[in-house]
């Protein structure tokens, strides 16, 4: 199934593509451009600015007409404008996409770490990630995974996209460098103590207000071990996944140990997206990964508890 993902396509036109739109989200973030439209009751998921459909209207465009294999995939994305419609309705690979990654940080002007991202995967993992984070650095960052490894590095706005992202270096597993801090988000307003409890471990836990950046890039570089997830969406968790399992990890589900597949999922009204349910320990290292299973899997696995 792989052999028929066109991977110099994602890493080239695509690439040029989501790097246009990142550029007109950065324009777009000097206006007052917030939306309402969201009310799950969490201020990270309710976000939602006009850059957000905006750069989902250009990407979903892009993936219309750069390639016909595109079309031949289901699409899932976090907003409901673009040429949805045009897509598949049942194949078994799903192009996702996260148009504004970040958007709170975004909207709110609080942090560079947002981004615009999408992925391909099947039912059992993830088969292609392309991240770029426009802020993060001097000139923006690119994460670029497939099955030859995971690429990641500083862009550079006087090459073409396509150009930087095969020029990455690609690291192909863990080299024990990973620290050990470890993303926590999902848990609403329970996430400042559930990474007081991951720190308790010997770890470094981090709310989302705390990130010093996307965790995409911050994951690839090995400046974060991985993650804590609460009900993850399918729009941008599963890039951590794929990131973390290229290098040699995994993402499983703490109240069974499982790997995390994408064979059960569940649309949450309240955020008009769709979820995997429970709770996912997401970790390069074993290590690090038992010991969030083992922190929380006697955590409440409902999202909402009212």
């Amino acid at each position: 199934m792989t052999d028929s993902i066109p991977y110099p396509i994602l890493r080239n036109e695509v690439a040029g593509v989501v790097r246009w739109a990142g550029g007109v989200a950065r324009e777009l973030r000097k206006h007052n451009i917030s939306l309402a439209g969201k009310h799950s009751g969490s201020i990270h998921t309710d976000a939602l600015t006009l850059a957000d459909l905006s750069v989902q209207e250009l990407v979903v465009g892009a993936l219309r007409d750069l390639h016909p294999f595109f079309r031949t995939c289901k699409i899932e994305a976090e907003e409901q404008n673009g040429d949805l419609g045009c897509f598949s309705t049942s194949s078994p690979l799903t192009i996702a996409l996260d148009p504004i990654d970040g958007t709170k940080q975004f909207r709110d002007h609080t942090g560079d770490g947002w981004c615009v991202m999408l992925h391909i995967r099947d039912e059992a993992t993830v088969l292609a990630s392309l991240i770029f984070a426009p802020e993060m650095g001097p000139r923006g960052v690119w994460v670029y995974v497939d099955r030859d490894g995971v690429r990641y590095g500083d862009d550079d706005p006087t090459r073409p996209a396509g150009e930087v992202v095969n020029s990455l270096p690609i690291k192909q597993h863990a080299d024990g460098s990973w620290k050990k801090n470890i993303y926590l988000i999902g848990f609403q307003k329970y996430d400042p103590d559930a990474a007081v409890k991951v720190t308790a471990l010997g770890l470094k836990g981090f709310a989302p207000d705390d990130m010093p950046g996307s965790i995409y890039p911050l994951i690839a570089s090995g400046e974060f071990g991985g993650s804590l997830i609460h009900t993850p969406n399918v729009y941008d968790f599963p890039v951590s996944l794929h990131i973390v399992r290229q290098l040699g990890g995994d993402a499983v589900w703490v109240h069974n140990g499982e790997p995390v597949h994408f064979r059960e999922k569940w649309l949450d009204e309240r955020a008009g997206m769709l979820r995997l349910p429970g709770i996912v320990a997401c970790a390069v290292d074993a290590g690090v990964r038992q010991k969030l299973v083992d922190l929380s899997r006697d955590w409440n696995p409902i999202r909402y508890r009212d």
